[in-house]
């Protein structure tokens, strides 16, 4: 991070310090690059609707020496980009959401990628996998409440606890061949068996739990039902991938102290820098009416909101029926643009990758990246 090479110097000599710190980092292969920040804020935590990582590549070998943030990638940002000579751009927003049936100059997206390819600049981009992270946008958000925070729709974890995402349960008595079944079971692949010793009644029994995949559970199925004993007795169970407890879209805020309306408005406008927000207020609310749950959601909050109960929503935009429905609860409304709800995430993002990376590239923030609706 160039910040922390600078000391109030005289202008000349900072410029010479930042360049003899600059010249400290070094250089990272951007495959590594990628999975150390897979390592940060996993992909898959990334709604399924969502174009998240790597989006351009330059042809490898590519190394990395300037990391740039910015929340969306314009073309006043890209000229940015090439003036300051970074290698890969982490744009929050994927500048390709949409398939693309051609490049060319037509459209300013395409010359995104054509400016980004010629001048061999990687773009990348995490959107709602940050949105979900632990250390990400929604509970950078939620800093600036003074509250206690939990995920208001939890993510599930990557990967299933145990091999497989279904178990198949029976019983084997010593009537039966156990060792046939045993042997049977275990030449499948992908299954895990487990055994143990059971009673029912007076007879003694092993009961066998498999853990299956999909593939692998017809084939368990396909040997159980040529025993009938076995197969009238089988249970088959479906596995769920476990909710994660601070990871997951939105989040629920419970304030340290109730406060009023107006109390939280000032605390927003200061935490995102803001001069003006929008307020709706809720049915029978007032400016003095006091607020203890606040539901919140980086950039477009409709979805994610929708249905909770709080005294206070926030987000960057909600549309117009979804506001008088909230207010019509008697729900405050606070909507203060898209990416004005997320853009002051890139200075914590910049300080944390930075330890991520134990500091081995220069980290960089767009200067011209902004929201594009002002208050006139």
């Amino acid at each position: 991070m160039l910040s922390s090479c600078v000391r109030p110097v005289p202008t000349t000599v900072r410029f010479v310090d930042s360049l003899i710190c600059n010249s400290s980092r070094s250089f990272m292969d951007l495959k590594a690059l990628l999975s150390s920040l897979n390592d940060f804020a996993s992909l898959s935590f990334a709604e399924s609707w969502d174009n998240v990582g790597l989006l351009v590549e330059p042809s490898p070998p590519h190394t990395v020496n300037t990391l740039f943030l910015t929340n969306d990638l314009t073309e006043e940002v890209m000229e940015e980009v090439l003036q300051k000579k970074a290698d890969l751009i982490l744009s929050y927003h994927p500048p390709i959401f949409r398939p693309m049936k051609r490049i060319t100059w037509n459209t300013w997206k395409e010359r995104l990628v054509i400016r980004a390819l010629e001048n061999r600049v990687g773009i990348y981009s995490p959107h709602t996998a940050y949105d979900a992270a632990p250390q990400g946008v929604n509970n950078w958000l939620a800093k600036g409440l003074a509250c206690t925070s939990r995920p208001i729709h939890p993510s599930k974890a990557p990967n299933y606890p145990t091999e497989g995402n279904h178990r198949v349960e029976f019983n084997v008595n010593y009537t039966q061949d156990l060792d046939k079944v045993m042997s049977a079971v275990k030449g499948i692949d992908g299954v895990s068996v487990t055994s143990f010793s059971a009673r029912t009644g007076n007879e003694e029994q092993t009961r066998i739990n498999l853990n299956c995949t999909q593939k692998a559970l017809m084939q368990v199925v396909d040997f159980l039902s040529r025993n009938k004993q076995l197969y009238q007795k089988t249970e088959i169970l479906s596995l769920e991938k476990p909710l994660l407890l601070h990871t997951g879209m939105g989040r629920l805020c419970t304030l340290d102290e109730s406060v009023s309306l107006a109390t939280m408005i000032d605390r927003i406008k200061r935490h995102l820098k803001l001069s003006h927000i929008r307020l709706a207020l809720g049915v029978g609310r007032t400016l003095e009416s006091q607020v203890k749950v606040v539901a919140l959601c980086a950039g477009s909050g409709s979805s994610v909101l929708q249905g909770v109960e709080a005294d206070l929503y926030l987000t960057g935009e909600m549309s117009h029926h979804d506001t008088l429905d909230a207010a019509s609860q008697g729900i405050n409304v606070i909507l203060c643009e898209h990416s004005n709800t997320e853009r002051g995430f890139l200075s914590d993002l910049r300080d944390m990758l930075d330890s991520h990376l134990e500091n081995k590239i220069n980290i960089i923030l767009s200067e011209t990246d902004r929201d594009p609706l002002q208050v006139v």
